[in-house]
């Protein structure tokens, strides 16, 4: 795994706060690690995005966004777990897996993969 895709997953990880953020902030503070975990995540994205093909780079960031969502809401949250859930979780994973393991990487001029 190149440094690109170890971007997208940054970003994905700064998605699953800001989602959160934007469904819990409730003061300054709050708001403020929500906005700063926006901006994080979409210049780590974008990034990727110069070196990565584009419709992957967004479909990965979501997908790992979502499952991570998903996740946080039934461990910090207290959702029901529910087993349809999580197998519906694991389809998205081994698409997200799958979109990237078909996925070809260009290279650009000057830079190593």
């Amino acid at each position: 795994m190149n440094k690109h895709w170890i971007m997208v997953f940054i970003a994905a990880f700064f998605e699953v706060f800001w989602v959160i953020g934007l469904k819990h902030a409730d003061n300054v503070w709050d708001w403020l690690g929500t906005g700063i975990s926006i901006a994080i995540s979409f210049y780590v994205m974008l990034r990727a995005s110069r070196a990565l093909p584009v419709g992957t780079v967004y479909a990965v960031f979501v997908g790992l966004g979502t499952v991570g969502t998903v996740l946080a809401d039934i461990l910090f949250f207290g959702d029901i777990f529910k087993i349809e859930k999580m197998l519906l979780i694991l389809i998205l994973l081994i698409g997200i897996i799958g979109l990237k393991i078909v996925t070809g990487e260009k290279v650009l001029e000057g830079e190593e993969s």
